[in-house]
């Protein structure tokens, strides 16, 4: 059966996908909590310099980033989740905007891609 013939992806393929969003799962909560970490640190660090007079300002560009990544890690984190329910119910790897199968391809490398890569450049323009 050829990729433009096949609507769906075996089980076999879910269990695949699945275990790699699993791992990516649990490397991004790890990171996500170190993120949550760092931050708390610093601004910990940031309070007790200001306090002391030490505060130069340096910590809240360091501390815009760090929630910046955290806030992208977060929206990772909810997408990899969401990949899992379409696991589940049976509509993973299908494009939500042709109906049409993402190639397997695309899923490995973005295993969160809910759309074909013509789909989300167009509205990427």
């Amino acid at each position: 059966m050829s990729m433009s013939e096949k609507t769906r992806y075996t089980a076999e393929e879910l269990a695949e996908f699945k275990e790699l969003i699993l791992k990516k799962l649990e490397e991004t909560e790890r990171e996500y909590h170190r993120l949550k970490e760092s931050l708390k640190e610093l601004i910990a660090a940031a309070e007790d310099q200001y306090r002391t007079g030490e505060y130069t300002g340096a910590e809240y560009s360091e501390k815009l980033q760090l929630e910046r990544l955290l806030a992208h890690t977060g929206k990772y984190l909810d997408a990899l989740r969401r990949a899992l329910v379409r696991i589940e119910n049976g509509t993973y790897g299908i494009c939500k905007v042709t109906g049409k199968l993402i190639p397997k391809e695309r899923l490995l490398a973005v295993p969160v891609a809910e759309t074909l890569l013509e789909v989300k450049e167009k509205r990427d323009k």
